[in-house]
């Protein structure tokens, strides 16, 4: 497993080792010991979402003590995964970072707590697992819109906006949001 830097810290792409043969392929999709010494955290909930083409879902994020980090991989499909820094005191603050996650080319994205999340499904339908370093808590869930100008995320495609919900898609701005 290899973990690879962005440049935003507390967002690393994970490179599983697989190895195929005629008969497929096996990986190891996660290891404690490993993940450990690049990012120690205890993951307490997996989540599974299949999605269209076009659908937009986020970009979420929990606040306060709910606060989530999230291990995300495609295993149907194809996305364009998007993480952007909402700590305020981070030399980041703001800035995105995309990456295109696909049951092809199984890479992951750890995305650390103080980000919000989202992804655009670029496949015709897309199946998306990740594991979660807290539980679910509707109360702390916040938004923020997909197209904040401010944030500027260049998506390789335009999102179907009937297939985006109505709360992702009147979320606030990012500089009106509700951050920690």
């Amino acid at each position: 497993m290899n973990f690879r830097e962005t440049r935003l810290d507390g967002l690393w792409i994970v490179e599983p080792d697989v190895y195929s043969d005629y008969r497929g392929f096996f990986m190891e999709i996660y290891n404690q010991r490993a993940f450990a010494k690049f990012a120690p955290v205890e993951f307490v909930q997996d989540n599974m979402s299949r999605s269209i083409k076009g659908t937009l879902r986020g970009l979420h994020y929990q606040v306060g003590s709910y606060a989530q980090g999230k291990l995300v991989r495609v295993t149907h499909g194809a996305v364009f995964d998007v993480a952007v820094d909402i700590r305020r005191a981070s030399k980041t603050f703001g800035q995105w970072f995309g990456l295109m996650l696909s049951a092809e080319n199984k890479l992951a994205l750890y995305i650390g707590p103080g980000f919000a999340h989202g992804f655009l499904v670029i496949s015709d339908v897309a199946e998306i697992m990740y594991k979660c370093t807290n539980f679910y808590e509707p109360q702390a869930e916040r938004c923020i819109i997909w197209n904040d100008p401010d944030v500027g995320i260049e998506w390789p495609n335009s999102p179907d906006l009937n297939l985006c919900s109505s709360k992702d898609r009147t979320a606030p701005l990012l500089r009106d949001a509700e951050i920690d």
